[in-house]
């Protein structure tokens, strides 16, 4: 194993909305950071009703973009649904017509390659839709994603800082 020093993300631009929520963050891992020791214990005492006032309005505020990623997969998976829906009927009405022209002995030829294009050019617009829809929803989640992997990787680094000033509790040795 080789060390490594860890590489640090890249700076990330935050929105507006998302620099208060880290703010709020911030102030949440000042508290308990700046939380007093009950004596003879690793533990600390906390504001409740602040810490609590303060997740209640981290949940409240969270990006938009979450809220818009989660809408928007309801949406494409809806989005889908239809134009599904709407291919099949295009493919029964060419089914349909195709039909139609076939009983025909004259144009059957003609009936047969009409029925195929559309077929086709049904086939092709669905999967392009499809396509953009899916291309949508996975830049936005990849950017929400992003956003939450920050939020996490600043969480685990004040976790990981909080746990390394932890001042070390010794027991003294009982004498017998």
């Amino acid at each position: 194993m080789t060390d490594e020093t860890p590489q640090q993300p890249e700076p990330v631009q935050v929105p507006p909305r998302l620099g208060e929520l880290l703010e709020l963050v911030d102030e949440l891992i000042l508290a308990v950071e700046g939380a007093r020791t009950v004596p003879l214990s690793n533990n600390v005492m906390l504001d409740r009703a602040r810490l609590i006032d303060m997740l209640y309005q981290l949940r409240d505020e969270l990006p938009d973009e979450l809220r818009a990623a989660r809408w928007m997969v309801r949406e494409r998976e809806s989005f889908v649904a239809r134009t599904n829906e709407t291919a099949r009927d295009m493919l029964e009405r060419a089914r349909a017509r195709s039909d139609e022209l076939v009983s025909e002995s004259y144009i059957v030829k003609e009936a047969v390659e009409e029925a195929n294009a559309l077929l086709r050019r049904a086939e092709a617009e669905a999967t392009r839709v499809r396509l953009e829809a899916e291309d949508y929803s996975e830049k936005t989640l990849a950017e929400t994603e992003g956003v939450l992997s920050d939020l996490l990787s600043q969480v685990r680094r004040s976790r990981a800082e909080l746990h390394q000033a932890r001042p070390r509790v010794t027991m003294p040795e009982e004498e017998d």
